[in-house]
């Protein structure tokens, strides 16, 4: 699903609500998210997941192209976990 998409399904199920009501609802509740991983902190909505930070240590790593090695800095990169009900839908809809 496309941020659009996304977008166009809510103000579709909120009538009463202007499509940039919508697209500043759903700007706001991602920024929102952006903000609080940008500061280090964990995101969670229950049933759906959990949003957090990772530190991934400077390593060696090898150029695909040319099989030489090169350094890849250490780096803090975002990460989500699916909550216990959102497995469970998804799993129940592949069987």
């Amino acid at each position: 699903m496309l941020r659009s998409e996304l977008i166009d399904t809510l103000h579709e199920e909120n009538p009463h609500l202007t499509r940039a009501d919508t697209e500043r609802v759903v700007a706001v509740v991602l920024e929102s998210i952006t903000q609080t991983l940008e500061k280090g902190a964990r995101v969670e909505l229950r049933g759906f997941g959990a949003f957090s930070v990772r530190h991934r240590k400077s390593r060696s790593g090898r150029n695909p192209r040319t099989g030489g090695s090169v350094f890849v800095p250490e780096k803090h990169v975002p990460f989500f976990r699916t909550g216990k009900d959102l497995r469970a839908r998804i799993d129940s809809t592949r069987k």
